[in-house]
Protein backbone atom coordinates (compact mmCIF):
# COMPACT_ATOMS: atom_id res chain seq x y z
CA UNK A 1 0.00 0.00 0.00
CA UNK A 2 1.07 3.94 -0.60
CA UNK A 3 0.77 4.06 3.30
CA UNK A 4 4.73 5.15 3.85
CA UNK A 5 4.57 6.24 7.77
CA UNK A 6 6.95 3.76 8.44
CA UNK A 7 10.14 5.07 9.95
CA UNK A 8 13.77 3.91 9.25
CA UNK A 9 15.96 4.13 12.09
CA UNK A 10 19.52 3.45 13.26
CA UNK A 11 22.59 3.41 15.54
CA UNK A 12 24.41 6.45 15.68
CA UNK A 13 25.61 9.38 18.17
CA UNK A 14 28.33 11.83 17.21
CA UNK A 15 31.10 12.48 19.56
CA UNK A 16 33.80 15.14 18.15
CA UNK A 17 36.13 12.54 18.15
CA UNK A 18 38.83 11.11 15.84
CA UNK A 19 36.98 7.14 14.50
CA UNK A 20 38.20 3.93 13.41
CA UNK A 21 35.53 2.47 10.64
CA UNK A 22 34.81 -1.30 9.95
CA UNK A 23 32.16 -3.08 9.05
CA UNK A 24 29.90 -5.85 11.16
CA UNK A 25 27.33 -7.93 10.17
CA UNK A 26 26.70 -5.81 6.66
CA UNK A 27 26.40 -2.62 8.98
CA UNK A 28 29.24 0.21 8.54
CA UNK A 29 30.43 0.17 12.35
CA UNK A 30 32.12 3.94 13.64
CA UNK A 31 34.15 3.54 16.91
CA UNK A 32 33.70 7.36 18.28
CA UNK A 33 35.25 7.71 21.82
CA UNK A 34 34.80 5.00 22.83
CA UNK A 35 31.46 4.10 21.72
CA UNK A 36 29.99 2.38 18.61
CA UNK A 37 28.06 4.18 15.77
CA UNK A 38 25.80 1.72 13.28
CA UNK A 39 24.46 2.81 10.37
CA UNK A 40 20.86 1.53 9.42
CA UNK A 41 19.34 2.53 5.51
CA UNK A 42 15.47 2.05 4.03
CA UNK A 43 14.92 -1.32 3.24
CA UNK A 44 15.25 -0.67 -0.21
CA UNK A 45 18.96 -0.37 0.48
CA UNK A 46 19.28 -3.39 2.90
CA UNK A 47 21.05 -6.70 1.68
CA UNK A 48 18.81 -9.09 0.16
CA UNK A 49 17.76 -11.48 2.47
CA UNK A 50 15.52 -8.59 3.77
CA UNK A 51 14.71 -6.95 0.58
CA UNK A 52 13.33 -10.51 -0.54
CA UNK A 53 10.63 -10.66 2.15
CA UNK A 54 10.06 -7.31 2.23
CA UNK A 55 6.69 -7.00 1.23
CA UNK A 56 4.08 -6.65 4.03
CA UNK A 57 1.20 -8.91 3.80
CA UNK A 58 -0.59 -6.41 6.87
CA UNK A 59 -2.92 -4.07 5.14
CA UNK A 60 -3.66 -0.24 6.68
CA UNK A 61 -6.90 -1.68 8.32
CA UNK A 62 -4.73 -4.39 9.94
CA UNK A 63 -1.80 -1.95 10.95
CA UNK A 64 -4.44 0.68 12.75
CA UNK A 65 -6.13 -2.02 14.42
CA UNK A 66 -3.16 -3.39 16.07
CA UNK A 67 -1.96 0.47 16.72
CA UNK A 68 -5.65 0.57 18.60
CA UNK A 69 -5.74 -2.41 20.21
CA UNK A 70 -2.36 -1.68 21.74
CA UNK A 71 -3.85 1.71 23.19
CA UNK A 72 -6.91 -0.30 24.37
CA UNK A 73 -4.79 -2.29 26.41
CA UNK A 74 -2.59 0.09 27.56
CA UNK A 75 -5.87 2.24 28.89
CA UNK A 76 -7.13 -1.20 30.60
CA UNK A 77 -3.46 -1.43 32.16
CA UNK A 78 -3.41 2.36 33.48
CA UNK A 79 -7.11 2.00 34.72
CA UNK A 80 -5.91 -0.82 36.91
CA UNK A 81 -8.88 -3.43 35.13
CA UNK A 82 -7.81 -6.64 33.69
CA UNK A 83 -6.61 -6.76 30.00
CA UNK A 84 -9.19 -9.02 28.75
CA UNK A 85 -7.16 -9.19 25.58
CA UNK A 86 -4.25 -11.36 27.47
CA UNK A 87 -6.97 -13.35 29.45
CA UNK A 88 -7.53 -17.13 29.03
CA UNK A 89 -5.46 -20.54 29.72
CA UNK A 90 -2.44 -21.06 27.96
CA UNK A 91 -2.61 -22.53 24.56
CA UNK A 92 1.09 -24.33 25.10
CA UNK A 93 0.92 -28.27 25.26
CA UNK A 94 0.50 -29.23 29.27
CA UNK A 95 3.87 -30.72 28.68
CA UNK A 96 5.46 -27.57 28.91
CA UNK A 97 3.99 -26.60 32.20
CA UNK A 98 29.01 3.90 33.72
CA UNK A 99 31.29 2.13 31.14
CA UNK A 100 31.02 3.15 27.62
CA UNK A 101 28.05 3.70 25.98
CA UNK A 102 27.02 1.54 23.17
CA UNK A 103 24.98 1.69 19.74
CA UNK A 104 23.34 -0.88 18.15
CA UNK A 105 21.55 -0.85 14.53
CA UNK A 106 17.49 -0.25 14.50
CA UNK A 107 15.88 -0.48 11.12
CA UNK A 108 12.27 0.36 9.97
CA UNK A 109 9.72 -2.15 10.62
CA UNK A 110 8.43 -2.18 7.11
CA UNK A 111 10.55 -5.30 5.34
CA UNK A 112 9.16 -7.51 8.55
CA UNK A 113 5.50 -6.67 8.32
CA UNK A 114 5.45 -4.33 11.46
CA UNK A 115 4.85 -1.18 12.50
CA UNK A 116 7.18 -0.34 14.97
CA UNK A 117 11.13 -0.80 14.93
CA UNK A 118 13.90 -3.71 14.87
CA UNK A 119 17.56 -4.54 15.90
CA UNK A 120 19.81 -6.49 14.60
CA UNK A 121 21.56 -8.60 17.67
CA UNK A 122 23.90 -11.65 17.47
CA UNK A 123 23.17 -14.42 20.35
CA UNK A 124 24.66 -17.29 21.26
CA UNK A 125 28.05 -19.22 20.50
CA UNK A 126 29.15 -18.18 18.12
CA UNK A 127 26.74 -15.53 17.47
CA UNK A 128 23.35 -15.64 14.97
CA UNK A 129 22.03 -12.44 14.17
CA UNK A 130 18.26 -11.88 14.62
CA UNK A 131 15.80 -8.74 13.39
CA UNK A 132 14.12 -8.08 16.86
CA UNK A 133 11.26 -5.30 17.56
CA UNK A 134 12.30 -2.60 20.28
CA UNK A 135 9.79 -1.60 22.86
CA UNK A 136 9.56 0.67 25.30
CA UNK A 137 6.57 -0.29 26.88
CA UNK A 138 7.28 -3.83 27.69
CA UNK A 139 9.96 -5.58 29.58
CA UNK A 140 10.49 -9.21 28.34
CA UNK A 141 13.37 -10.05 25.56
CA UNK A 142 12.50 -13.12 23.41
CA UNK A 143 12.78 -14.80 19.94
CA UNK A 144 11.81 -17.93 18.27
CA UNK A 145 13.27 -20.86 18.71
CA UNK A 146 13.30 -24.61 17.08
CA UNK A 147 12.06 -27.04 17.52
CA UNK A 148 8.70 -24.75 18.06
CA UNK A 149 6.84 -27.23 19.63
CA UNK A 150 3.71 -25.41 18.72
CA UNK A 151 3.23 -22.43 16.46
CA UNK A 152 6.12 -19.94 14.92
CA UNK A 153 5.26 -17.40 12.36
CA UNK A 154 7.20 -16.85 9.20
CA UNK A 155 10.37 -14.39 10.26
CA UNK A 156 13.28 -13.36 7.67
CA UNK A 157 16.48 -14.32 9.74
CA UNK A 158 16.11 -18.35 10.49
CA UNK A 159 15.39 -19.60 13.51
CA UNK A 160 17.33 -19.80 16.84
CA UNK A 161 18.40 -22.87 17.09
CA UNK A 162 19.59 -23.28 20.52
CA UNK A 163 21.44 -26.59 20.26
CA UNK A 164 24.04 -25.21 17.89
CA UNK A 165 25.26 -22.70 20.65
CA UNK A 166 27.90 -23.67 23.12
CA UNK A 167 26.77 -21.15 26.17
CA UNK A 168 22.92 -21.70 25.62
CA UNK A 169 21.05 -22.99 29.09
CA UNK A 170 17.41 -22.76 30.48
CA UNK A 171 16.41 -21.78 33.72
CA UNK A 172 14.83 -24.13 37.04
CA UNK A 173 11.40 -23.64 37.69
CA UNK A 174 13.20 -22.55 41.45
CA UNK A 175 15.15 -19.95 39.85
CA UNK A 176 14.64 -16.45 41.36
CA UNK A 177 15.09 -15.56 37.53
CA UNK A 178 12.06 -17.57 37.06
CA UNK A 179 10.50 -15.61 39.75
CA UNK A 180 10.76 -12.38 38.30
CA UNK A 181 8.89 -13.28 34.46
CA UNK A 182 5.32 -12.30 36.72
CA UNK A 183 6.95 -8.50 36.71
CA UNK A 184 7.89 -8.84 33.49
CA UNK A 185 5.05 -9.78 31.49
CA UNK A 186 2.40 -9.71 33.93
CA UNK A 187 1.32 -13.01 33.64
CA UNK A 188 3.08 -16.33 36.36
CA UNK A 189 5.13 -18.38 35.23
CA UNK A 190 4.64 -22.04 34.31
CA UNK A 191 6.68 -25.12 35.07
CA UNK A 192 7.55 -27.87 32.47
CA UNK A 193 8.03 -30.15 35.61
CA UNK A 194 9.70 -33.05 33.09
CA UNK A 195 12.30 -31.02 32.73
CA UNK A 196 11.83 -28.52 35.64
CA UNK A 197 12.44 -25.60 33.15
CA UNK A 198 10.70 -22.12 33.54
CA UNK A 199 8.21 -21.29 31.14
CA UNK A 200 6.64 -17.01 30.21
CA UNK A 201 4.20 -16.43 28.85
CA UNK A 202 4.39 -12.63 27.37
CA UNK A 203 1.39 -11.43 26.33
CA UNK A 204 0.73 -7.92 24.11
CA UNK A 205 -2.15 -5.11 24.13
CA UNK A 206 -2.86 -6.60 19.96
CA UNK A 207 -3.96 -9.71 21.57
CA UNK A 208 -0.90 -11.27 20.17
CA UNK A 209 1.32 -13.73 22.80
CA UNK A 210 4.99 -15.61 23.41
CA UNK A 211 5.29 -18.43 25.39
CA UNK A 212 8.36 -20.65 25.79
CA UNK A 213 11.61 -21.34 28.28
CA UNK A 214 13.24 -19.00 29.97
CA UNK A 215 16.92 -18.97 28.65
CA UNK A 216 20.12 -17.46 28.76
CA UNK A 217 23.43 -16.94 26.54
CA UNK A 218 25.22 -14.33 24.98
CA UNK A 219 24.28 -11.58 23.52
CA UNK A 220 26.33 -10.03 21.16
CA UNK A 221 25.77 -6.41 19.72
CA UNK A 222 29.48 -6.42 17.79
CA UNK A 223 32.33 -9.12 18.18
CA UNK A 224 33.56 -6.35 20.48
CA UNK A 225 30.52 -5.73 22.79
CA UNK A 226 28.84 -8.47 24.77
CA UNK A 227 26.94 -9.89 27.74
CA UNK A 228 27.94 -12.90 28.84
CA UNK A 229 24.65 -14.07 30.90
CA UNK A 230 21.76 -12.33 28.64
CA UNK A 231 18.13 -13.71 30.00
CA UNK A 232 15.43 -13.97 27.68
CA UNK A 233 12.95 -15.96 26.54
CA UNK A 234 13.17 -19.03 23.69
CA UNK A 235 9.68 -19.17 22.54
CA UNK A 236 8.14 -22.00 21.39
CA UNK A 237 4.72 -20.44 20.78
CA UNK A 238 4.19 -17.37 18.87
CA UNK A 239 0.95 -16.21 17.40
CA UNK A 240 0.04 -12.56 16.70
CA UNK A 241 0.74 -9.73 14.23
CA UNK A 242 5.21 -9.88 15.16
CA UNK A 243 5.15 -9.23 11.22
CA UNK A 244 8.40 -11.09 10.25
CA UNK A 245 10.26 -9.76 13.49
CA UNK A 246 12.17 -12.89 15.13
CA UNK A 247 10.59 -11.62 18.26
CA UNK A 248 10.84 -8.57 20.73
CA UNK A 249 13.48 -6.44 22.67
CA UNK A 250 12.10 -4.75 25.89
CA UNK A 251 13.31 -1.40 26.97
CA UNK A 252 11.20 -1.11 29.57
CA UNK A 253 12.07 0.04 33.35
CA UNK A 254 11.97 -3.66 34.86
CA UNK A 255 14.87 -6.40 35.51
CA UNK A 256 14.64 -8.34 32.58
CA UNK A 257 14.40 -5.83 30.39
CA UNK A 258 17.01 -5.23 27.35
CA UNK A 259 17.79 -1.50 29.25
CA UNK A 260 18.27 -3.32 32.95
CA UNK A 261 20.79 -6.13 31.90
CA UNK A 262 23.15 -3.47 30.22
CA UNK A 263 22.79 -1.02 32.76
CA UNK A 264 25.44 -2.37 35.03
CA UNK A 265 28.02 -1.76 31.47
CA UNK A 266 26.88 1.22 30.39
CA UNK A 267 24.46 2.79 32.09
CA UNK A 268 20.65 3.44 33.44
CA UNK A 269 19.67 5.46 29.93
CA UNK A 270 19.10 5.41 26.29
CA UNK A 271 18.24 7.67 24.16
CA UNK A 272 17.11 7.25 20.09
CA UNK A 273 16.17 9.64 17.36
CA UNK A 274 13.59 8.55 15.06
CA UNK A 275 13.64 9.66 11.61
CA UNK A 276 11.22 10.98 9.19
CA UNK A 277 9.30 8.88 7.15
CA UNK A 278 10.85 7.50 4.03
CA UNK A 279 11.02 8.29 0.63
CA UNK A 280 9.31 6.08 -1.81
CA UNK A 281 12.58 7.05 -4.29
CA UNK A 282 15.83 4.02 -4.09
CA UNK A 283 17.79 7.19 -4.37
CA UNK A 284 16.57 8.40 -1.23
CA UNK A 285 16.36 5.36 0.74
CA UNK A 286 20.30 6.42 2.62
CA UNK A 287 19.25 9.82 3.32
CA UNK A 288 16.86 8.99 6.34
CA UNK A 289 19.21 8.17 9.65
CA UNK A 290 18.26 7.40 13.13
CA UNK A 291 19.92 6.14 16.20
CA UNK A 292 19.56 3.66 19.84
CA UNK A 293 21.91 4.87 21.86
CA UNK A 294 22.20 2.54 24.83
CA UNK A 295 24.51 4.46 27.81
CA UNK A 296 24.54 7.37 30.39
CA UNK A 297 27.61 8.52 29.42
CA UNK A 298 26.28 10.48 25.85
CA UNK A 299 23.16 12.34 27.37
CA UNK A 300 25.32 15.06 27.57
CA UNK A 301 26.31 15.13 24.23
CA UNK A 302 22.76 17.64 23.37
CA UNK A 303 20.95 20.23 24.73
CA UNK A 304 17.83 17.94 26.26
CA UNK A 305 15.26 19.83 27.33
CA UNK A 306 14.16 17.46 30.28
CA UNK A 307 10.74 16.59 31.89
CA UNK A 308 10.81 14.33 35.23
CA UNK A 309 8.64 11.04 34.99
CA UNK A 310 6.27 10.49 37.30
CA UNK A 311 6.09 7.54 39.47
CA UNK A 312 3.35 5.16 39.23
CA UNK A 313 3.40 2.22 41.73
CA UNK A 314 1.21 0.08 39.81
CA UNK A 315 2.64 0.19 36.66
CA UNK A 316 6.78 1.05 37.94
CA UNK A 317 7.71 -0.11 34.26
CA UNK A 318 6.09 2.19 32.16
CA UNK A 319 7.33 5.98 31.56
CA UNK A 320 5.01 8.65 32.59
CA UNK A 321 5.04 12.10 32.17
CA UNK A 322 3.81 15.34 32.68
CA UNK A 323 1.62 16.88 30.09
CA UNK A 324 0.59 20.25 31.27
CA UNK A 325 -0.73 22.13 28.29
CA UNK A 326 -1.31 21.83 24.39
CA UNK A 327 -1.22 24.85 22.18
CA UNK A 328 -1.90 25.01 18.15
CA UNK A 329 -0.15 28.09 16.39
CA UNK A 330 0.59 29.71 19.61
CA UNK A 331 -2.36 29.69 21.58
CA UNK A 332 -3.43 27.21 24.48
CA UNK A 333 -6.37 25.28 23.55
CA UNK A 334 -9.79 26.18 25.20
CA UNK A 335 -9.64 23.20 27.96
CA UNK A 336 -9.56 23.72 31.64
CA UNK A 337 -5.96 22.75 33.26
CA UNK A 338 -7.60 19.75 34.93
CA UNK A 339 -8.35 18.15 31.46
CA UNK A 340 -3.85 17.43 31.67
CA UNK A 341 -4.36 15.95 34.82
CA UNK A 342 -3.95 12.16 33.25
CA UNK A 343 -1.98 9.27 33.28
CA UNK A 344 0.46 10.15 30.34
CA UNK A 345 2.84 7.88 28.85
CA UNK A 346 5.70 8.04 26.13
CA UNK A 347 5.74 4.55 23.80
CA UNK A 348 7.71 3.74 21.18
CA UNK A 349 5.36 0.88 20.32
CA UNK A 350 2.35 2.79 19.85
CA UNK A 351 2.30 5.11 17.00
CA UNK A 352 -0.31 7.46 16.99
CA UNK A 353 -0.41 10.25 19.41
CA UNK A 354 -3.77 9.52 21.98
CA UNK A 355 -5.55 12.08 23.94
CA UNK A 356 -9.00 11.93 26.35
CA UNK A 357 -11.60 12.75 24.13
CA UNK A 358 -11.97 16.57 25.75
CA UNK A 359 -8.75 17.63 24.79
CA UNK A 360 -8.31 15.52 21.28
CA UNK A 361 -11.43 17.78 20.32
CA UNK A 362 -10.32 20.90 21.01
CA UNK A 363 -7.07 19.78 19.25
CA UNK A 364 -9.05 18.93 16.45
CA UNK A 365 -11.51 21.99 16.42
CA UNK A 366 -8.38 24.90 16.73
CA UNK A 367 -6.46 22.70 14.27
CA UNK A 368 -9.35 22.20 11.41
CA UNK A 369 -10.28 25.77 11.91
CA UNK A 370 -6.95 27.40 10.58
CA UNK A 371 -6.42 24.78 7.82
CA UNK A 372 -9.78 24.13 6.27
CA UNK A 373 -9.36 28.16 5.10
CA UNK A 374 -7.46 27.13 2.91
CA UNK A 375 -7.78 23.19 2.32
CA UNK A 376 -10.96 20.80 1.70
CA UNK A 377 -12.08 18.69 4.02
CA UNK A 378 -13.20 15.11 2.91
CA UNK A 379 -14.62 12.17 5.11
CA UNK A 380 -12.78 10.19 7.88
CA UNK A 381 -10.53 7.23 7.29
CA UNK A 382 -10.14 4.78 9.34
CA UNK A 383 -9.27 5.90 13.00
CA UNK A 384 -8.65 9.82 11.58
CA UNK A 385 -11.30 12.28 11.84
CA UNK A 386 -9.60 15.45 10.04
CA UNK A 387 -8.69 15.28 7.32
CA UNK A 388 -7.89 16.95 3.59
CA UNK A 389 -7.93 16.19 0.28
CA UNK A 390 -4.47 15.92 -1.33
CA UNK A 391 -0.84 15.81 -0.40
CA UNK A 392 -1.01 18.93 2.13
CA UNK A 393 1.99 17.99 4.39
CA UNK A 394 4.28 20.46 2.68
CA UNK A 395 2.12 22.97 2.33
CA UNK A 396 2.08 26.30 3.68
CA UNK A 397 0.08 27.22 6.85
CA UNK A 398 0.05 24.48 8.51
CA UNK A 399 -0.02 25.43 12.55
CA UNK A 400 2.40 24.04 14.87
CA UNK A 401 1.29 21.92 17.62
CA UNK A 402 3.32 22.34 20.79
CA UNK A 403 2.96 19.22 23.61
CA UNK A 404 4.32 21.12 26.91
CA UNK A 405 5.42 18.75 29.71
CA UNK A 406 6.37 19.93 33.30
CA UNK A 407 9.98 21.16 34.43
CA UNK A 408 9.64 23.29 31.17
CA UNK A 409 10.15 20.61 28.02
CA UNK A 410 7.88 20.74 24.78
CA UNK A 411 7.41 18.90 22.00
CA UNK A 412 6.92 21.68 19.23
CA UNK A 413 5.37 20.04 16.27
CA UNK A 414 5.76 20.66 12.46
CA UNK A 415 3.53 19.68 9.40
CA UNK A 416 5.90 16.22 9.47
CA UNK A 417 5.28 15.34 12.94
CA UNK A 418 1.33 16.34 13.06
CA UNK A 419 -0.10 15.55 9.83
CA UNK A 420 -0.11 11.78 7.57
CA UNK A 421 -0.25 11.87 3.81
CA UNK A 422 -2.39 8.23 2.78
CA UNK A 423 -1.19 7.81 -0.54
CA UNK A 424 -4.02 5.68 -1.68
CA UNK A 425 -6.70 7.40 -0.50
CA UNK A 426 -5.41 11.09 -1.53
CA UNK A 427 -6.08 12.80 1.30
CA UNK A 428 -3.95 13.97 4.92
CA UNK A 429 -5.30 13.59 8.31
CA UNK A 430 -3.79 14.89 11.62
CA UNK A 431 -2.29 12.46 13.04
CA UNK A 432 -3.84 12.19 16.60
CA UNK A 433 -6.49 10.31 18.09
CA UNK A 434 -8.76 9.80 20.43
CA UNK A 435 -8.59 7.58 23.76
CA UNK A 436 -11.96 6.11 25.18
CA UNK A 437 -11.05 7.41 28.55
CA UNK A 438 -8.76 9.62 30.30
CA UNK A 439 -5.48 8.75 29.62
CA UNK A 440 -2.55 10.12 26.82
CA UNK A 441 0.15 7.89 25.35
CA UNK A 442 2.98 10.14 22.55
CA UNK A 443 3.34 8.30 20.04
CA UNK A 444 6.23 7.25 18.17
CA UNK A 445 5.05 9.34 15.29
CA UNK A 446 5.15 12.48 16.97
CA UNK A 447 8.40 11.41 18.41
CA UNK A 448 10.25 11.60 14.56
CA UNK A 449 13.53 13.24 13.88
CA UNK A 450 13.75 14.03 18.26
CA UNK A 451 16.64 12.93 19.91
CA UNK A 452 14.03 11.39 23.51
CA UNK A 453 16.35 10.80 26.22
CA UNK A 454 15.50 8.37 28.57
CA UNK A 455 17.56 8.76 32.07
CA UNK A 456 16.12 6.30 34.23
CA UNK A 457 18.78 6.82 37.08
CA UNK A 458 17.73 10.28 37.65
CA UNK A 459 13.92 9.67 36.61
CA UNK A 460 13.80 12.16 33.53
CA UNK A 461 13.15 12.19 29.92
CA UNK A 462 14.92 14.62 27.31
CA UNK A 463 13.70 16.35 23.89
CA UNK A 464 16.52 17.96 21.44
CA UNK A 465 15.12 19.16 18.33
CA UNK A 466 16.65 17.91 15.30
CA UNK A 467 18.76 14.72 16.22
CA UNK A 468 17.99 13.07 12.60
CA UNK A 469 16.67 13.84 9.53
Amino acid sequence: MGFFWFLVFSALVLLPSAFVESEVHGNPTLWINGSIQLSLYHVQSLDSSLTSTSTSTLTLSDMLAKDEERVRAIQSRLENNVDKSSEGTSVFPKALGGARPTKVPVKSGLPIGTLNYFVKIGLGTPPKYFSLVIDSGSSLNWLQCQPCKVSCHQQVDPLFDPSASKTYKRFSCSSPQCSSVKGATLNDPLCETSSNTCVYRATYGDRSISEGYLSQDVLTLNPSETLANFIYGCGQNNVGLFGRSAGFLGLANNELSLLAQLSTKYGNAFSYCLPTSFSSNPANSGKFLGFLSIGSSLLATSSYKFTPTLKNPANPDLYFLDLTALTVAGKPLGVAASSYKMPTIIDSGTVITRLPPSVYAALKGAFVNILSKRYKQVPAISLFDACFAGNVKNALGVPEIQLIFGGGADLTLRAPNTLLYLEEDGATCLAFAATSGNIAIIGNYQQQTFTVAYDVSNSKIGFAAGGCQ
